[in-house]
């Protein structure tokens, strides 16, 4: 059901307005962009050996002499905070404090890293050698470049890189120590310590190792903030993590986990630190090495362990072509500024430093909005290059289609992109007909070119049984959906306003924003979509809309243009696979489950439905396969206690409401309208 807050008619015009008299402000087209400069221009016409050994001086933060890593190890041991920790839980559990600080001494050293420069250099020139061979260009924002370094020097410096490939926290330190900027120290799982040599490689320049999950070992939790927040307070090295925490399979953006961004902001909180700078990287690939591999995870084939054999037989990929990658430094935010008026730190006086207390709501939902504007940021800094727009009509005509009309779309495509503000990388001199072309050659292993048609490859044909076949289909349809979704937060708001504009077959403004809210609150999950935000994106989409002549905004009323249809069939068939997926998900629910299942059974279980409904010929779309959409749907509905879940022994159990997931089902599919919103000013 859509609960609409309807604000007043003169509060909505108002901010229509302002989107239309603050364009050159508000416009994302209009945003000024960096300059980029090719790092590895530089190496292909000089010696990767005086490279890694040429003289390395970073500048510092105030100063400060670098740390060793013995004695940083030392500093977290004696701290005040883990002598607390280990002496409450010495008379919690009755075990001697000597024994505990041995356990945290062990922890400790599991954990910590051992930068050391020569490491670092050899790295140098190895990954030197490797990127010149797998990208034509890796290209850096010099303006970004030139920020970090003064944020450096002032205060504690936290790097928060998007996440697509295990190139990018590689390819961020050898970019700081091409620029002479300090090495990060950089938060890793603990999956690369099986990596024989190789682990301790990567400890030797920067990774410190981590649990995916601590469970409820505060032992473990207080070494590992404790050791964090110590090289954050003396700006030894920027600290380095991923907000997303995992690998993007996808290529969307995944929602922000806050655990170590509430650790890094805490010093501040307590007034330990002045300020913090978070930086904001977007590294983007032109083509992603692990495609192919992550099409196979979304499928369900199990994830190949970290290993050195792996990394050694991976070198075949050597001899293909990766494109380029585009990485951008975005403006250093001060957590001092993000927190005015949000965060009254007096309260942290009220308590010893020293012991540990839950964030309240206040910082939590502090954390949690600086998370998302953070991902927002790196997904406005995408670089996008010519083929996501192909893919994204690729995707639309899997059954292939004549390359002058994909030409001729894409160009129609790139004109709404760049009106909605997407930051391409588009030559002026290059015809749009070698762009398109080349594009598609790049990308031999998604796509062929077969009398004048571009069509999907089938992959490796032979004796197979009918699901077989489905897998193969579904491994190239993921690899090419990976690159439309990297678009995606450009066109999401204004397609999901498209999409309420055709379900609610009305012009009201009432009852297409309260469709929109619907929709909003169902894909909350599946894209970044700002809590609170549902007002300013959906007149933000509508300004989009009206800006590239899609709609007319009146008073009341959304108009479509005579030029509207076409713009807002195009952006309906974007969003369609992840309602086919989240209606699927749902009909599951209805015809194979009884009263509830066990979480464990739910992805294999739903794949092996969308199979059978594929074979049948009544589900024509592949992506519904993807785990990462089925987890999606399943948080999705679990916040909307469509599901809830309880645990029962060891396994965590689901009991599902079968009516609302009818009524969701009908509602995603525009078989019911959408209840009359509730209104009230805001």
């Amino acid at each position: 059901t859509a609960v609409f807050v309807q604000c007043s008619c003169q509060f909505i015009n108002c901010i229509t307005f302002f989107f239309y008299c603050a364009d050159k402000q508000r416009d994302p087209a209009l945003r000024r962009r960096d300059d980029f400069e090719d790092i590895l221009d530089e190496r292909r016409n000089s010696s990767d050996v005086r490279y890694a050994l040429r003289c390395y001086t970073p500048v510092l933060y105030k100063g400060v002499v670098p740390c060793k890593a013995s004695m940083l190890k030392t500093m977290v041991l004696q701290s005040d905070h883990l002598r607390y920790v280990i002496k409450q839980m010495s008379k919690d559990t009755g075990e001697s404090p000597e024994i505990i600080q041995e356990e945290a001494a062990v922890i400790l050293e599991e954990m910590a890293h051992r930068l050391q420069l020569s490491t670092v250099r050899f790295f140098a020139f190895v990954l030197s050698k490797a990127f010149k061979t797998l990208f034509r260009r890796v290209r850096v924002n010099e303006e970004g470049i030139q920020r970090l370094q003064q944020a450096i020097q002032e205060h504690p410096v936290v790097l928060l890189p998007s996440h697509r490939s295990y190139i990018d926290f590689l390819m961020l330190s050898y970019i700081l120590y091409t620029c002479d900027l300090s090495l990060p120290v950089i938060a890793a799982g603990m999956d690369f310590l099986g990596m024989k040599f190789v682990g301790e490689m990567l400890r030797a320049s920067g990774a410190f190792f981590i649990r995916r999950s601590f469970g409820g070992d505060k032992l473990y939790w207080a070494v590992f903030s404790e050791y964090v927040k110590t090289m954050l307070r003396n700006g030894f090295a920027p600290v380095e993590f991923f907000l997303e925490g995992t690998r993007s399979r996808t290529c969307k953006s995944l929602t922000p986990k806050t655990g170590l961004l509430n650790i890094v902001m805490e010093p501040f909180f307590k007034g330990e630190v002045f300020d913090i700078s978070l930086v904001p990287i977007s590294i983007s690939y032109e083509r992603v090495l692990e495609e192919a591999l992550y099409a196979r995870e979304l499928l369900g084939v199990p994830k190949p362990k970290e290993s050195t054999s792996g990394l050694l037989k991976a070198r075949k990929i050597l001899s293909d072509d990766y494109g380029s990658i585009h990485v951008y430094f975005g403006q250093p935010l001060s957590v001092r500024s993000l927190a005015q008026g949000k965060i009254v730190r007096s309260h942290y006086n009220l308590v010893p430093r020293q012991i540990p207390r839950k964030p309240s709501k206040e910082t939590q939902a502090f954390v949690n909005d600086t998370a998302f504007k953070i991902v927002r940021l790196q997904e406005e800094n995408m670089v996008l290059r010519p083929w996501v727009l192909v893919a994204s009509i690729l995707m639309q005509n899997l059954g292939g289609i004549d390359l002058s009309l994909l030409t001729e779309k894409t160009a129609w495509l790139r004109s709404i992109a760049q009106s909605f503000g997407a930051f391409l990388d588009w030559p002026d001199h290059v015809s749009m007909n070698k762009m398109v072309s080349s594009s598609v050659l790049l990308h031999h292993d998604i796509v062929t070119l077969t009398g004048g048609c571009v069509v999907l490859l089938e992959g490796q044909q032979g004796p197979e049984s009918p699901e077989e076949g489905v897998f193969r289909r579904a491994v190239t349809v993921l690899m090419c959906a990976s690159y439309r979704n990297q678009v995606l937060h450009i066109f999401v708001r204004p397609a999901l306003v498209s999409v309420a504009v055709h379900t609610t077959g009305s012009t009201r403004r009432e009852e297409v924003f309260g469709c929109f809210s619907f929709l909003w609150n169902v894909f909350a999950n599946e894209f970044i979509l700002c809590p609170g935000s549902t007002v300013q994106d959906f007149e933000e989409a509508c300004y989009l809309l009206m800006k590239c002549g899609a709609v007319e905004i009146l008073k009341q009323d959304i108009l479509v243009t005579e030029r509207g249809h076409s713009i807002l069939s195009f952006l309906r068939a974007m969003v369609e696979p992840f309602l086919k997926g989240y209606q699927t998900v749902c009909q599951y629910l209805c015809e194979e489950v009884n009263d509830g299942f066990a979480e464990k059974e739910y992805v294999p279980a739903v794949r092996t439905f969308a199979v059978k409904r594929l074979l049948s010929g009544s589900l024509k779309c592949y992506e519904v396969l993807s785990s990462d959409m089925q987890k999606n749907a399943l948080a999705a509905l679990l916040r909307m206690n469509i599901i809830k879940k309880a645990k029962i022994a060891d396994d965590i159990f689901m009991k599902v409401n079968k009516i609302s997931v009818n009524r969701l089902e009908d509602s995603l599919g525009g078989k019911i309208p959408f209840q009359k919103p509730v209104v009230a000013r805001l």
